[in-house]
């Protein structure tokens, strides 16, 4: 695919998005390098935008240039803003209200402390960057992990196998110490490439992962 097509084809995707409102969002492609640039309402119109682009075949790599520009009259002051996260997470889970901490800085939201499960960090960014005010979120819970057991190869591949679009037959896993998984292979899509790297998540005991799988 040519860069002209390219860059059509991520424009068509924005606009067939419903969360976005791509009307002030600019978009270049070359050699399979998408850049996004413009500005957006809200910081979750910015993450769905770089989701919807990643949707597109022929997409090797995106440069993430759009700027979180709120109204006027949507401005919140940072303790409010704080105070708002805190009771999200709360509502979300009382795990996560417990063992998050938030600090906010001119709407940029940082979120520390320490968790079990990657879901709960996955699940207090998703919760705290749907609220008005957010412009952006750095997740910094670490993962401490409460299981180490020689079956987490044997879990993660089970749930390769559970995903139908992909041939787990191709995908190598390798469980380090200290939690860290190593996988690699080919898969025809980011979106499978994505679905092998939650089930590298989903098991327990995993601290990190190195997602080394490349696209066809």
């Amino acid at each position: 695919m040519n860069d002209i097509d390219l860059r059509q084809n991520v424009l068509d995707e924005l606009e067939f998005e419903p969360s976005i409102d791509a009307a002030n969002i600019g978009v270049a492609a070359e050699n399979g390098v998408v850049t996004l640039t413009g500005h957006v309402a809200s910081y979750a119109q910015k993450i769905a935008a770089e989701r919807a682009a990643w949707r597109v075949k022929g997409v090797k790599a995106i440069a993430q240039e759009i700027e979180v520009r709120l109204p006027g009259d949507k401005k919140i002051n940072d303790d409010e803003l704080a105070q708002r996260a805190l009771n999200i997470l709360a509502w979300a889970s009382t795990s996560l209200r417990d063992a998050v901490k938030i600090k906010v800085a001119n709407g940029w939201v940082t979120l520390t402390g320490k968790v079990n499960w990657n879901y709960q960090r996955v699940t207090a960014e998703s919760e705290v960057r749907k609220l008005t005010g957010v412009v952006g979120v750095t997740n910094s819970i670490e993962l401490i992990p409460s299981v180490q057991t020689a079956d987490v190869r044997k879990h993660i591949l089970d749930a390769l196998k559970r995903h139908a679009e992909l041939e787990a037959i191709q995908i190598r896993v390798d469980v380090r110490d200290g939690g860290t998984v190593h996988i690699e292979g080919k898969v025809d899509n980011w979106d499978e490439r994505r679905a092998v790297e939650r089930a590298a998540w989903s098991a327990a005991g995993v601290r990190a992962v190195e997602n080394r799988v490349t696209i066809n």
